[in-house]
């Protein structure tokens, strides 16, 4: 106690406990618990710490986000620094490294971030059931949903299943939460079928629920308009008239026929969803999901899907809110952008991605690991 009295400051001595921390895991001593505790009544002493902003060169750094190159182009920078991690909770069991991007660094600057895992929530965005076996289909000839068309709505779907189910089946059980947003508001159906921020439905009231919402999707008429045979052209503005009467993307009654974005949009069968996962319902607001996250003990969020250009970013559960209350790490290869004029999404999700770099801490998923105290010295 003595030590700890020596200390003055109260951020300076929290970095020197932390150091001594670490250098008795390396010693592998035993007597964490008294040593951590001290540790936390030091965090509960201060609400600010000083950031030592130091980079250190990384030579010869990797490409990031090189893992799943059908749905990424992996991000190429010569500059890439080191910093001291940003999250750095006592008794964490989850790594989480990170990059951001900064001009005036000049380039990439990477860190270690230590989580614990009961307090964070992984979210996956606007993860639609289109196309799948839920029945919620993209309308004929030429109607429009998610992606925009079957072809592309197929690469979400083989997407989902190769990294985004993996990586929340992984982590299930250990975080505190495994959320997924949809557009619209709570509705009878789905809060049969699924949990929500006020209901937890039994397994009966599930399969009612479940052969209901079914029933109601397969019912609908999937059919719109065809392309229009004749536009109208003025002689002044013929552009500005072509592309009024026949847009890039018509997503309207039109061509997907009055009712379809009523319809109750289920979480996508490419997701194995559990009992305990959480839908969130954007119509809600962000207010209602940050309290619920709140009450829940979350403070660090792991966020996942779609469309990284879009609904990733600005929707109830997009970073843009979840940034201004927690500790966002966009797991950027867990997420895919629009990609028209493409069939691959991989440079539109890297340029979506690179840009967000510029406010945002982005990580992969292979760099989310559980850490236990033996190896945390290492990972630091």
């Amino acid at each position: 106690m003595k030590l700890l009295n020596s200390c003055n400051d109260s951020v300076d001595r929290l970095a020197w406990l932390r150091t001594l921390r670490n250098a008795l895991l390396c010693l592998g001593v035993v007597h964490g618990i008294a040593f951590n505790s001290a540790i936390c009544q030091e965090q509960h002493s201060s609400d600010h710490r000083v950031y030592r902003n130091q980079l250190r060169r990384i030579e010869s750094p990797k490409p990031l986000l090189a893992d799943y190159p059908e749905f990424f182009e992996p991000i190429l920078e010569e500059n890439h620094f080191e910093a001291p991690p940003i999250v750095d909770d006592p008794m964490a069991n989850l790594a989480v490294r990170a990059w951001r991007f900064s001009y005036n660094a000049r380039g990439i600057i990477e860190m270690p971030n230590f989580l614990l895992a009961k307090d964070t929530a992984i979210i996956m965005v606007h993860p639609w059931a289109i196309d799948d076996t839920w029945g919620w289909v993209t309308p004929e000839p030429n109607g429009v949903a998610d992606f925009c068309t079957p072809r592309k709505n197929e690469l979400a779907s083989k997407h989902s299943r190769q990294v985004i189910n993996p990586f929340l089946k992984r982590f299930r059980g250990s975080v505190g939460l495994v959320l997924y947003s949809v557009p619209g508001l709570a509705d009878p159906i789905r809060t049969r079928v699924y949990r929500t921020f006020h209901k937890n439905p039994d397994a009966q009231e599930r399969a009612e629920g479940t052969k209901q919402l079914k029933k109601v999707l397969s019912d609908f008429e999937y059919r719109g308009e065809p392309l229009p045979e004749t536009i109208p052209l003025s002689n002044t503005s013929p552009v500005a008239d072509y592309f009024r009467n026949f847009p890039g993307l018509d997503a309207s009654d039109r061509f997907n026929n009055k009712g379809f974005w009523s319809l109750p949009i289920p979480v996508s069968t490419a997701i194995d969803v559990e009992p305990q996962d959480v839908l969130i319902f954007d119509g809600e607001g962000y207010p209602a999901l940050r309290d619920f996250l709140k009450q829940n003990g979350i403070r660090h969020v792991l966020l996942t899907g779609y469309a990284t250009d879009m609904c990733y970013c600005r929707t109830t559960a997009g970073y843009e809110n979840l940034s201004k209350d927690f500790n966002v790490f966009l797991v950027a290869d867990a997420s895919l952008a629009t990609f028209p004029s493409n069939t691959s999404p991989r440079f539109a999700v890297n340029a979506a991605i690179s840009y967000a770099a510029l406010n945002q801490l982005i990580t992969q998923v292979s760099w989310v690991q559980p850490i236990d105290q033996s190896s945390k010295s290492d990972a630091r």
